[in-house]
Order: C-alpha cells, then sequence, then structure tokens
C-alpha cells in the first residue's frame, strides 16, 4: 500500500528521502561535536609551578597546549621555570586545552638603577625590589646621618642612578652609621618565605649572613624557622650586624604552627656589644633631603 502510494507520488518519495539524509547528517555532526568537544571528559589540571617547560610539555597525556605570556628573571632559580599558569592548578578542563604559562628568563633584562642617595635603608631596600634588583651588603660609615644611604656598588663598583644593569643584580650599599650607640632591633621574620625574611632583615639596618637550607626541596617555598641572633623584641645590636637564617619546607598550617610555637628565650636578652636595651627609645629612620654625597666634607667614606 505505502510502496504504491510512494510510486504514484514521487515527490513525497523524494522529499522523505531527502528528510532521512539531512536526519543522518545532522546526527553525525552532533556525534563529531561531542567527540572533539570532549563532553563529559574533564580533567583536573596539575600544578605546573617551579617545573621545566620541557617536562611539562613531554608529560602531557591530555594534550594541553601551553602558550607562554611572559618570561621573568629570578636570580634564584634556573630559566626554564613555570612561576604562574592560568587556569590556576586544580580547574576541571578538557583535553587540548591551551594553558598560559609565564616563566622564569634565562638571561636577566636591563633594568634602570633608581636614586638611592639620600634615602633610608628601609626605603632603598623597597626601591631596589622594585627595580627588578636586589639589595646585598650594608656597609656602614662615620657619618651623622643614621640610616641614610651615601654610595651605591655592584661588584666592587661604584654605580649611579639612571645606570643600566642586568634584572637581579645584588646592589651593596654604604650607609651613614650616625649615633651607633642605639643600635638596632633584630626583626620577627619567623614564617616569612626567603624575600620578605631577607627584606625585613635588611630593612632593620642588619645584614643577612649564612643561610641553611638543609632538607629544603623548593627554595621559593621555604620559610624561616630560626635565626641567630635570635627575636626578642628587645634587645639591640650594632647596625650591619650579620644575622644567620635557617629554613625549611612547609605549608601553611606549618607556618601557623611554627609562628604560634616561637618564644623568646630570656637568654637571649642581653647586653650585646655594650648596648644596654633599657637606656633607649624606639628611633625613625632619618632623612636628610638636603644632604649630597660626593664632596670633600672630612667624613670615612
Amino acid at each position: 500500500m505505502k510502496k504504491d502510494f510512494l510510486d504514484k507520488h514521487p515527490l513525497a518519495k523524494h522529499l522523505l528521502y531527502m528528510l532521512a539524509v539531512s536526519f543522518g547528517i545532522l546526527l553525525l555532526a552532533f556525534l563529531f561535536i561531542k567527540i572533539v568537544a570532549r563532553q563529559g571528559k574533564e580533567y583536573e589540571l596539575p600544578d605546573f609551578r617551579d617545573l621545566p617547560l620541557e617536562q611539562v610539555k613531554d608529560d602531557n597525556p591530555h594534550h594541553f597546549k601551553y602558550v607562554i605570556i611572559d618570561s621573568i628573571y629570578d636570580a634564584d632559580k634556573e630559566g626554564g621555570l613555570v612561576l604562574q599558569q592560568d587556569p590556576i592548578p586544580g580547574t576541571m578542563v578538557k583535553s587540548h586545552r591551551k594553558v598560559y604559562i609565564v616563566v622564569t628568563a634565562f638571561a636577566p633584562s636591563d633594568v634602570v638603577l633608581p636614586e638611592l642617595s639620600n634615602m633610608s635603608v628601609r626605603s632603598a631596600v623597597s626601591a631596589l625590589e622594585a627595580a627588578g634588583l636586589r639589595c646585598g651588603k650594608l656597609r656602614f660609615v662615620d657619618s651623622p646621618y643614621r640610616n641614610v644611604v651615601l654610595e651605591s656598588s655592584c661588584k666592587g663598583k661604584l654605580v649611579y642612578a639612571g645606570e643600566t644593569m642586568g634584572a637581579g643584580a645584588v646592589v651593596d650599599l654604604t650607609v651613614g652609621r650616625g649615633d651607633n650607640a642605639k643600635g638596632t632591633r633584630v626583626p620577627f621574620v619567623i614564617g616569612q618565605v626567603v624575600s620578605k625574611a631577607r627584606r625585613g632583615i635588611l630593612s632593620a639596618s642588619l645584614n643577612v649572613g649564612e643561610e641553611h637550607f638543609e632538607g629544603v626541596s623548593n627554595r621559593s617555598k621555604a620559610v624561616c624557622y630560626r635565626l641567630s641572633p635570635d627575636y626578642t623584641g628587645v634587645t639591640r645590636y650594632p647596625l650591619g650586624t650579620y644575622v644567620n637564617l635557617w629554613y625549611c619546607d612547609a605549608t601553611e598550617a606549618d607556618i601557623e604552627r611554627i609562628i604560634s610555637n616561637f618564644e623568646v628565650d630570656s637568654s637571649q636578652i642581653f647586653e650585646a656589644d655594650g648596648i644596654w636595651d633599657d637606656e633607649l627609645d624606639e628611633e625613625e629612620d632619618i632623612y636628610t633631603p638636603d644632604y649630597e654625597p660626593g664632596f670633600d666634607d672630612g667624613w670615612d667614606w
């Protein structure tokens, strides 16, 4: 009956064939899109940070596509390490997903040395970090201007504002001693990462001494758990005193525990090199904007 109907109406027969073919094409298209888009199949994005980019590319079972968007020089890290990633670790993504990467540069780019003269040590340390440079050693000399930067040097050579140097270069500072009888306190840097611990020590007009990383697997994430001389909040030491630091691997919970368990050793509250705690008042950094280093003023440089 149906065959007779289709034979008598060829137009209807062709329309049915066209509908069947169209339905088949649509079905195949949907199946293709589902396969290509990996619908229903998502994977947790690993944490690539601090791993070599080449290793990340080689170990890539889900065929992620890595796009480098920036490179940053870090003197404490080798080149080619992943610093940042987008999406962040733990994000559920599909295979063939683009992952945007920031890596460490193999060579430093050129940066400009900022004006440091007449700054306090604390301000100079911050200015160097903002410029992509590092503060090295503090050398204190006789000068009535306490904690004021007089000269800057790199690898034993004097350097001046406006000079270009490689990012991450270490700049040493010559600083006025002022009345050294007042000394300075060791800051509380327990639980801080390496960069912040160093900054805290230098900003207090002290020098970073020996740094111990025994058992540390990742220096960028290590935190300070011990220092010597120890923090007391009271005892003062001569400007430029070297403070030794010990670091360990730690999670956020470990850091909270390290800080909460820290106790001041009362035996460390003592006279340091003739400096008496009870005779001292808190002192702010002294700024001398009218001071111009470099002329013959009879001071010992």
